[in-house]
């Protein structure tokens, strides 16, 4: 089996550490609060497709049994559940952190983080 075969039978799993790291990236890399925001959500997403393809067979069905079916191959179903619970956990984390540049914006004038960090070095004072 070349390399090029094992790549494409772990292109899910490879694409969900790609979304993961890319996400990492954008998150350590830019300083705009709002572009970290989409860091993490893009991190979110990568873990949801690792997720997912950690719960699929090759070949399996839906865990719906029929007449008529002998020794089926099913699909674990539990990641899937968890993944719709994370996504929902996932929109509500991203619009408070949201609402939060919103107000640091209406009460700094900005969102970029090293800006923020001299504007409140300077509001505290040091002794």
């Amino acid at each position: 089996m070349n390399i090029l075969e094992r790549i494409v039978e772990n292109i899910n799993y490879l694409g969900g550490a790609a979304l993961f790291l890319i996400g990492l990236h954008t998150v350590v890399t830019h300083t705009n609060l709002i572009k970290k925001i989409i860091g993490i959500n893009i991190m979110g997403t990568g873990v949801f497709l690792f997720f997912i393809a950690i719960g699929n067979i090759e070949g399996g069905t839906p865990p719906i049994w029929l007449e008529g079916m002998e020794n089926p191959i099913f699909v674990n179903p539990v990641p899937s559940a968890l993944i719709l619970t994370g996504i929902v956990v996932s929109v509500s984390v991203t619009v408070y952190l949201l609402s939060l540049v919103i107000r640091i914006f209406q009460t700094y004038g900005t969102i970029d983080q090293k800006e923020l960090a001299e504007i409140m070095e300077q509001e505290v004072p040091h002794d």
